[in-house]
């Protein structure tokens, strides 16, 4: 039997290949994004209690009722927003999930979406699986800030959906306030959603606060919002994210969600709204908490000659190794788990056609001895 591939040029991510191999070698993994410290046991036991109540057959589909109205009163304390959480949220299967429903719910044959390049590596295949066509507008390093008069460039009559990604996974930047008011003055005449990443929304850095398109009344009325509970709770295996928008986009986004998954881990559901409940400052401690361990790695690679480059979000960091190594990232990326004991990501791979440029993305959400050990590795054999 003949196979006919609907994404023939896709194969395993970068983020499995490069972890499997850190495994497998020893290698410290500040490639893939992901703790490697404990959960709070308070959620682990919250767990284990909705199990307990029985809480183990389907949930709603579009979520356990208690989690929706947590997240209403977050989004409300934390946005000053306020959100129906019958109509206007659904729980997902982590962010990705939340990404993939609205796009397939929102874009089809002959549509285009507009993406800014390095993009997180789902939202490709999302559009061509929708059978739409992508649209790759690069934002340039160091700053990977948008220009916005490119972006008006490659709208077209076409142009259904663009995607946004604040802070911006794998770049590091973020959108302001400036940026939303371009981003909406671009969009008003034209029938245009907007799909928003914000899954690290805690994770702002230096006093300055996270600028969300559901905060932006003209934004919000055409917007999706995805978000993940995994980085705000140091669980990305907790796989709950939720998808916020108004009311007749989010039954659109439903209609693709009851026939994708359906429904997601009833006690864990209930677990995480029950943690809101008792802890309903969640996340404010994030800033601090992702910011100290961000300097801590950027000052050990600085102590022992190497640059990063400065992080305004997310749990990343960009390693900026011109002048140090002639190879490019991917091979680079490769061949350090040999040479140093440290896995990292390259940055080309998240580009449709990647600018002149040598860098690795770290990943500091770990403990503080695993920062200062993959730091060290790398510093020693920049030095060789």
């Amino acid at each position: 039997m003949s196979l006919r591939s609907k994404l023939p040029d896709v194969g395993t991510t970068v983020f499995t290949v490069m972890s499997r191999r850190a495994v497998e070698t020893g290698a410290i993994n500040l490639g893939q994004g992901f703790p490697d410290y404990p959960i709070d046991p308070r959620l682990t036991a919250l767990v284990t209690q909705a199990m307990e109540q029985g809480h183990n057959q389907y949930a709603p589909m579009i979520g356990v009722p208690a989690l929706r109205e947590q997240i209403a009163r977050k989004l409300q304390r934390t946005r000053g927003v306020t959100v129906d959480p019958e109509s206007e949220i659904t729980i997902t299967v982590g962010a990705t999930e939340a990404i993939y429903s609205a796009v397939q719910s929102l874009v089809g044959a002959g549509d285009e979406v507009l993406v800014f390049d390095p993009s997180y590596d789902s939202y490709d295949p999302a559009v061509r699986l929708a059978g739409a066509r992508c649209v790759h507008v690069p934002l340039q390093p160091p700053a990977f800030r948008p220009d916005w008069d490119r972006v008006r460039a490659a709208l077209t009559a076409r142009t259904r959906l663009i995607v946004v990604n604040s802070p911006q996974n794998p770049a590091c930047s973020c959108l302001d306030q400036s940026d939303l008011d371009q981003l909406a003055a671009l969009l008003r005449d034209r029938d245009c959603s907007v799909l928003a990443d914000e899954v690290y929304e805690h994770m702002v850095f230096d006093g300055v606060s996270h600028a969300s398109v559901l905060a932006h009344p003209e934004l919000r009325a055409r917007s999706v919002a995805a978000y993940s509970f995994g980085k705000t709770l140091h669980s990305t295996g907790l796989r709950i994210g939720y998808a916020v928008a108004p009311s007749a986009m989010t039954s659109e986004l439903r209609k693709v969600h009851q026939y994708n998954t359906f429904t997601i881990a009833t006690a864990t559901q209930h677990a995480v709204a029950d943690y809101l409940a008792e802890r309903p400052e969640c996340g404010a401690d994030l800033p601090g908490f992702f910011q100290a361990r961000r300097d801590l790695l950027a000052g050990l690679l600085a102590a022992g000659g190497l640059r990063a480059l400065r992080s305004a979000g997310s749990y990343f960091l960009l390693l900026d190794y011109d002048g140090v190594d002639e190879r490019g990232d991917i091979e680079l990326a490769g061949a350090l788990i040999a040479e140093a004991g440290v896995a990292t990501i390259p940055l080309s791979v998240f580009y449709r056609e990647p600018p002149p440029m040598r860098l690795l993305r770290l990943c500091f959400a770990k403990r503080e001895a695993t920062i200062t050990e993959g730091a060290q590795r790398l510093c020693a054999w920049a030095q060789t």
